[in-house]
């Protein structure tokens, strides 16, 4: 996979890789999803899309499901290659979330999730913890850690304390779009920032 040479070192060979062939299948779940939504992903559109058979498609995935959840994968792990080293402490953890978050939403597919598909979003990111939440927690307790040496985040299990932490970004990314009339950008990412940074304060 192209952007693996540039992923946090925490990862190491947990991250997964796709050969030519089937990153052809994800790029055409990613434009299935951007056009379609989820529904829009079957066999039959990614093979058309990529140009391949069936049956090669179905020598890496099981189904449609199974291939857009890599597609959802890859695009984490995309997001997480863009930070070159992880936080060490409290105040770059929690400036590394917030652009998380922003680059999260932003992004061409899951932005579509988020707009369109709040349930899919919903059912592939919230409903289970998957490939890509235990890609996001390894990071986030990477960095947890390094700033608990420092002495600038709270003494605890960092795994656990990264759990809670995911699940206040992605709740507050999830209800972005629902509370907009009630709160403007600048206030939404003022008031996420303070209660990260009070789920680690010492």
């Amino acid at each position: 996979m192209e952007e693996r040479q540039a992923v946090l070192p925490p990862f190491g060979a947990e991250l997964p890789e796709w050969d030519a062939t089937q990153s052809r299948v994800l790029d055409a779940a990613d434009e299935l999803i951007r056009r379609r939504g989820v529904g829009g992903v079957t066999i039959a559109e990614l093979s058309r899309r990529s140009g391949l058979s069936r049956p090669t498609v179905y020598r890496s995935w099981s189904d449609a499901d199974d291939v857009v959840r890599s597609a959802l994968l890859r695009r984490v792990i995309r997001i997480l290659a863009s930070f070159e080293t992880p936080a060490s402490t409290r105040a770059g953890l929690v400036d590394d979330v917030l652009r998380f978050s922003a680059r999260f939403r932003t992004d061409a597919v899951y932005g579509r999730l988020l707009d369109d598909e709040p349930e899919a979003f919903t059912r592939y990111t919230l409903q289970r913890v998957g490939s890509s939440q235990r890609m996001i927690l390894a990071w986030l307790t990477t960095a947890i850690a390094a700033a608990q040496e420092d002495g600038s985040v709270r003494q605890g299990a960092p795994q656990e304390i990264a759990v809670m932490l995911l699940l206040i970004a992605q709740s507050a990314v999830l209800s972005h779009g629902t509370v907009t009339e009630l709160i403007d950008e600048e206030a939404w990412e003022r008031e996420l920032r303070a209660a990260l940074d009070g789920h680690l304060r010492p």
